[in-house]
């Protein structure tokens, strides 16, 4: 059952995508179990898909990247995370942050900061969320204030991947009062070596272990004026813009997960007997099968078109939000009916199905809360 086939992947991007399953078959997936039960993050995994050359090259290939598109990011993500979400997300947030500097950078910071990550000397990270803020982007309230050695930020930011980890980060933060909240934004980039920069690793999560996110405290972290990116009060806009591409990428998170768990579930229930049959024998469990793919399927085509509508702008919001909300629920979906699927031994923390049902948890809330995509997709259905 080859769940994540080609097929429906355009043909430019089928090469990155085996890349990715012979990398995740090599080196993902022996290690899944070992880094889901000690929480370590897995730095030899990281080093070893920079010298593989399929992280971190959605950076254009002028800076030393390889400019993957939409397509092929996308490939990435159902490769990984079916393999292991934690390792994968851990892979993915290696340039996280980088395409609003080559979007909206100045040549100057795209010649210092994307090349580095490009070329597998440094990681990046994006700073947004705080510790009492989530998904309201125009509510944060980190403050970035214009002093003569440029901007000093003051504030925290929370569920930062790579906080530790990174050598610098983008960072949102507050810069205006005006009465157009959305205006009142920029972005930084901030060297995690900076004074008045501190980070330390939030308490352990229940899933994705292998994936380290921070805690960040500015304390007058001043960095100079040529940090800024873009112009001052863009922030909001440029994170919307980027979240449209992070989103149809968390939906292949969706899509690697939710394909996991049938593999499991599939397997288990063909392997085991019950009352004198086999399991996959019973009526009942064929049905819940069919439901798990068809949902699956139904998924993976929506996360595919909404691909090609972000790769061209049409409408991209709606696509982006769409099937951010469809495929991570899927994953969800196929999870429980994997864990009913595998009865008492689904709660064994050994099994491959367990550590998928708890991750498949994260997606829904992160990119942006699934309750939060539902209204962006209401009123970007008018």
């Amino acid at each position: 059952m080859d769940l994540l086939d080609d097929t429906i992947v355009p043909e430019h991007a089928r090469e990155v995508k085996q890349a990715a399953r012979e990398f995740a078959e090599e080196h993902i997936e022996p290690n899944a179990e070992e880094y889901f039960r000690t929480g370590d993050y897995p730095w030899e995994i990281l080093e070893a898909a920079q010298d593989a050359g399929i992280i971190a090259q959605d950076i254009g290939e002028e800076y030393g990247g390889k400019g993957f598109d939409m397509y092929q990011v996308l490939a990435l993500a159902e490769e990984f995370y079916r393999a292991d979400a934690g390792i994968g997300l851990t892979l993915m947030l290696a340039s996280f942050g980088c395409e609003i500097v080559e979007d909206y950078g100045s040549e100057e910071q795209k010649e210092e900061y994307l090349r580095p990550v490009a070329e597998c000397e440094q990681i990046s990270g994006l700073a947004v969320s705080e510790p009492d803020t989530g998904s309201d982007m125009a509510g944060m309230t980190t403050t970035a204030e214009k002093v003569d050695d440029g901007y000093a930020l003051n504030g925290e930011k929370y569920w930062v991947g790579n906080a530790v980890e990174a050598d610098w980060l983008t960072v949102y933060a507050k810069t205006g009062e005006g009465e157009d909240r959305y205006s009142n934004y920029s972005m930084f980039i901030v060297e995690t070596d900076t004074e008045g920069y501190e980070a330390e690793h939030i308490p352990e999560k229940m899933g994705m272990r292998a994936s380290k996110q921070g805690h960040i405290f500015f304390d007058d972290c001043v960095v100079p004026e040529e940090n800024l990116i873009g112009s001052e009060g863009g922030g909001f806009y440029m994170l919307a813009d980027f979240f449209n591409h992070g989103r149809v990428a968390v939906g292949g998170h969706g899509l690697g997960l939710a394909a996991a768990a049938i593999e499991e579930a599939w397997a288990f229930v063909h392997d085991r007997e019950a009352f004198g049959r086999n399991v996959s024998e019973f009526q009942a469990v064929q049905h819940i099968l069919a439901d798990m793919r068809m949902e699956f399927e139904a998924a993976r085509a929506l996360n595919w078109r909404a691909a090609q509508k972000v790769q061209d702008n049409e409408d991209a919001g709606f696509w982006a939000a769409a099937t951010k909300t469809k495929s991570t629920e899927v994953a969800n979906f196929c999870a429980e009916r994997g864990m009913q699927l595998h009865g008492g031994r689904s709660i064994l923390t050994d099994r491959r199905i367990a550590r998928v049902y708890r991750d498949v948890r994260i997606p829904v809330i992160y990119e942006g809360a699934n309750e939060i995509q539902r209204n962006l997709i209401y009123r970007q259905s008018r």
